[in-house]
């Protein structure tokens, strides 16, 4: 008797959550849901971004990772034409989104996870459609000088301003997310005069060659929890600003060996994410939202 296929349910309790979700290559069954924190949950009924649009392409393929709510998919298909028409550029790359059912990734990032994040870079769409090959082996621009404290005059243009606030405008846009020295050059062109988008721009380690867009918590997904709401000011003062600059951030002090942190488990997750991971997969000729 052959031996029968282990399903994706089999050692649900004893496997780390990323293995279980970076194995799954289709979303599930069931409406679009983003399901708990954004850097601890799970995604149901995820959607595909098409790798190419008439104003963007998606990089990185082979991680399988353009997938994500409704809600994120149609920010970037309206965003993308008018970061275009903002910049001059011919379109935008888009990074990471989701995994098909979201959760923990294998690597790259703690969030990403509901299916409401996705990196885009700091580069224009080239006028040809990439290869494969292209897509993995491209890097993004660095726009921060190598002492991480300034950004790079050579790489960063006034295009890149616009791409950013443009961004941020975007209706419901929770944050974007961008190195410490970028916000602290967006405070000094803004001179004070304190607009409204530059309070969802804010500070995060990384982030020198892309933009981390996330998207607040859908009205239909009652157990996705909200991200608590920016403080009541632009973030550009110097007590908002000097930490990200600091030695401890800029240069921290080694951390001695030890064990590797615990992975988390699908028992770390909401309760809805065991039955996500494990449902039918959606038929793949039904995964893009156009």
């Amino acid at each position: 008797m052959p031996t029968a296929r282990p399903t994706v349910s089999d050692g649900l309790d004893a496997t780390p959550a990323k293995t279980l979700f970076s194995r799954v290559k289709l979303p599930s069954l069931g409406k679009a849901l983003a399901i708990g924190y954004y850097p601890r949950g799970c995604l149901s009924g995820g959607v595909e971004l098409p790798v190419n649009g008439p104003t963007w392409q998606v990089m990185r393929l082979s991680r399988n990772r353009n997938w994500g709510h409704p809600e994120l998919v149609h920010f970037l298909e309206r965003f993308a034409p008018l970061a275009a028409k903002a910049t001059g550029w011919k379109g935008i790359l888009v990074g990471d989104m989701a995994q098909p059912r979201g959760g923990p990734l294998p690597f790259g990032h703690l969030s990403h996870q509901i299916g409401l994040d996705v990196d885009i870079w700091f580069m224009p769409m080239p006028a040809h459609t990439l290869s494969n090959d292209e897509r993995e082996k491209t890097s993004a621009i660095n726009l921060v000088s190598d002492d991480w404290k300034h950004i790079n005059p050579k790489t960063w243009t006034p295009q890149h301003i616009a791409f950013i606030r443009t961004a941020a405008e975007q209706p419901g846009v929770e944050r974007v997310l961008v190195n410490a020295a970028i916000k602290k050059e967006l405070c000094r062109v803004d001179n004070g005069k304190h607009s409204s988008w530059l309070d969802k721009v804010r500070p995060w380690y990384g982030h020198h060659d892309h933009i981390h867009v996330r998207m607040k918590c859908p009205a239909d997904s009652p157990n996705c929890r909200k991200q608590p709401p920016v403080p009541g000011d632009d973030g550009c003062s110097a007590s908002a600003l000097d930490y990200w600059f600091s030695d401890k951030v800029l240069h921290p002090k080694p951390k001695p060996p030890g064990p590797p942190p615990r992975p988390l488990m699908l028992s770390d997750l909401p309760p809805a994410c065991k039955t996500v991971v494990s449902a039918p997969a959606r038929d793949a000729s039904k995964t893009t939202e156009r």
